[in-house]
């Protein structure tokens, strides 16, 4: 789908605005510009114009554009008719174009074209709706990296180092009966480590730019009426769950999702863990069992003014073993003594806070932040994919077992090839036209 027919649509958001933008991409778009605004059009050149459809008739009237190819976002020949963003006149010169022998643009079809056309690389071109989908200035920042090409150029500098490596190792391929000698081996580990260092510097960035962009799932968790009510509402900044005195007032599942740092955290607030009073605290229960299994973190709330006791312990037994977990000691205000944090071990950090006067809740952001893994910074971070971490780890995970094989070059050859092929992916060099169809199915139409 390289663009052999014209696509159009409405490029603005639904709903009335005061300027609406229709797009039109392909070889008719020229052709439909001279129907369409009835004068001739300079490239790239604004020209305010009345539209008329068909018959001549008015339609609305404001600036029109044509960006001849390859000079324009899609590579084609692209027409902008930017008007009034009234839906009725959006739809209204639409419809025209459609007539006029373009189609109705599938979602994402302007960007999936510039990548077909070498615009944009996949990343960058996964970049746009990133940037689109940012739900904070950080997220932002990171995903106009990945769309102006630092990503690809990190990336790239990562191919180039794995094409020489290959290429010294594959032309060893053509002296089978001779050894690799000391100077080609050396030569061959240090360029390989070089490689290596330079793919966890990109993963580590990429780690950070992906949890910039998916965020974590947190579940406090605990008996009933330890306060994790009150902590939702706290970290909230908002009354987001009931607050009683009775023990169970929680039955289901409470979502929130909150910022720390530009680091988006999907809180879930849980029915206190008891031995169930009636079907439907029962029920309740095992949605909080369902979400903590579900999650990427745990802050289990203990009431300190009890300590921890037997019924903390056994569910401190049953969280799975691969969940990192806040202690939270909470009412600290109702013993007279300071918040504070301790690490317990490399898996846990006690917090000592008041969910009711909010003392100490700045130690939980902290360790929130921690215990996600953030670094602090969105200096170098990309906005990466859950597909680029996966053909990231991928690739490394090749290239240590290429590692373990310079003194066979076939065996070495072989794992440099499939660390390679991983790496190329993520700019789209080897890339299934269903993937494609999967990313950019997730566009608006009209980008």
């Amino acid at each position: 789908m390289a663009g052999s027919d014209t696509i159009a649509a409405v490029a603005t958001a639904p709903g009335r605005a005061a300027i609406g933008i229709v797009r039109v991409s392909g070889p008719l778009a020229r052709g439909i510009a001279e129907r369409i605004v009835r004068e001739p059009l300079s490239p790239r050149r604004a020209v305010h114009a009345r539209f008329s459809d068909e018959q001549g008739r008015p339609m609305d009237e404001g600036l029109a554009l044509y960006f001849p190819a390859p000079h324009s976002y899609t590579g084609e020949d692209v027409l902008e008719l930017q008007g009034h963003g009234g839906p009725v006149v959006l739809r209204t010169v639409l419809e025209c174009c459609l007539r006029l022998g373009a189609r109705l643009a599938e979602p994402g079809e302007f960007t999936r074209r510039a990548f077909l056309k070498g615009k944009l690389d996949l990343a960058q071109a996964e970049g746009v709706i990133d940037l689109i989908d940012a739900a904070s200035e950080q997220a932002a920042r990171s995903a106009m990296r990945s769309l102006s090409g630092e990503f690809s150029a990190q990336i790239q500098g990562l191919n180039k180092g794995l094409v020489e490596l290959r290429a010294l190792v594959e032309a060893t391929l053509d002296f089978p009966e001779e050894e690799i000698d000391v100077v080609h081996r050396a030569d061959a580990e240090a360029r390989l480590q070089r490689v290596r260092d330079q793919l966890s510097g990109v993963l580590e960035a990429s780690r950070q730019g992906s949890l910039l962009r998916e965020g974590m799932h947190v579940v406090l968790a605990g008996q009933p009426n330890v306060g994790k009510s009150s902590l939702l509402n706290r970290l909230a900044g908002d009354e987001r769950a009931i607050v009683t005195d009775i023990p169970g007032t929680t039955r289901d599942t409470i979502r929130e999702a909150i910022d720390i740092e530009g680091i988006p955290l999907h809180v879930v607030d849980t029915a206190g863990l008891r031995a169930p009073g009636d079907p439907v605290e029962a029920m309740g229960i095992d949605r909080t069992w369902a979400a903590i299994e579900a999650a990427d973190a745990i802050v289990l709330v203990v009431d300190a003014t009890a300590g921890e006791t037997e019924a903390d312990r056994a569910i401190m037994i049953r969280l799975p073993g691969r969940l990192r977990r806040i202690v939270v000691m909470n009412k600290v205000d109702l013993l007279h003594r300071d918040p504070g944090m301790t690490t317990e071990s490399s898996s846990e950090v006690r917090v000592w806070l008041s969910a009711k006067t909010g003392e100490g809740m700045d130690l939980l952001r902290r360790a929130l932040l921690d215990v996600a893994g953030w670094r602090g910074t969105t200096e170098g971070v990309f906005l990466a994919r859950a597909r680029h971490l996966e053909a990231l780890r991928r690739a490394q995970a090749h290239l240590e077992r290429a590692g373990d094989e310079l003194d066979r070059a076939e065996l070495l050859a072989e794992e440099l090839r499939l660390g390679h092929e991983a790496i190329a992916s993520i700019l789209g060099e080897f890339t299934a036209d269903d993937l494609l169809g999967e990313i950019f199915s997730r566009f608006c139409i009209g980008k």
